[in-house]
């Protein structure tokens, strides 16, 4: 059984490849394994958070998957990509936590068609300093989240590898085994659907925009009658 060595903890350098970086873990460097995992950190919750939906149970999935990809180190061969073999691993911990919740799940291997049912506004850097920005793109964001969490789960995962951690159609297509055909297909449908539904977010926020209910109203009506009352104006005969 491969050990944990925390003592070799020379520091590494930052340019290392992945393979690199396995070999060493596989040898029980711990450094290696750390930046291993901070450099995939992001791509391997994205890719559990789109089938589990839930940040704290994709942490618990992303934590186990490190583990099972520690104890399985032994098995990588690195004429792969390192960050394929353990988005896979990650799909198959988040997939076994969707199967312990009794829900119905169909496998990513299955390439099975699915039945029918953007980027954040580009800021200059002073801009996003100012908290009415940072707030708004914060709205943004979990609004985004949102409708990403609503697309069918096939279209939400290929979606996050896609467009968000910007995946190649060849590297999606090997992380999930899926056609690549499969990958275009589900990815143009989901953007369509994303289109669809932030089309509608739209629609009913123009709908309130500029909205005179409520605080505003009342701000305009108290301003007006308290300049009426000091002018002394009495209101005309009806």
């Amino acid at each position: 059984m491969k050990s944990f060595n925390p003592v070799t903890a020379a520091a590494l350098p930052d340019k290392l490849p992945d393979s690199e970086l396995a070999a060493l873990a596989a040898a029980g460097n711990a450094r290696a394994f750390e930046a291993i995992m901070r450099r995939h950190n992001r791509l391997l919750f994205r890719t559990a958070r789109s089938i589990l939906r839930s940040d704290a149970e994709t942490e618990d999935a992303v934590q186990d998957a490190y583990l099972n990809a520690w104890r399985a180190l032994g098995t990588f061969r690195d004429d792969a990509k390192l960050s394929t073999w353990l988005v896979r691993i990650v799909l198959n911990e988040a997939l076994k936590r969707v199967r312990r919740r009794a829900s119905n799940v169909v496998m990513f291997d299955s390439g099975a068609p699915l039945e029918e049912a953007q980027p954040e506004p580009v800021m200059e850097a002073d801009d996003d300093q100012q908290p009415e920005i940072a707030a708004s793109r914060a709205e943004m964001r979990r609004l985004m989240e949102a409708r990403i969490d609503e697309l069918p789960e096939l279209f939400r995962t290929v979606f996050m590898l896609r467009a968000v951690e910007e995946m190649s159609v060849e590297e999606v297509s090997a992380a999930l085994n899926i056609p690549e055909a499969t990958v275009r297909t589900r990815f143009f449908r989901a953007r369509a659907q994303l289109r669809e539904s932030l089309s509608r977010d739209m629609d009913f926020a123009l709908e309130d925009a500029f909205s005179f209910d409520g605080a505003r109203c009342d701000r305009i009506v108290a301003g007006v009658l308290a300049a009426i009352s000091r002018d002394g104006h009495n209101p005309p005969l009806s």
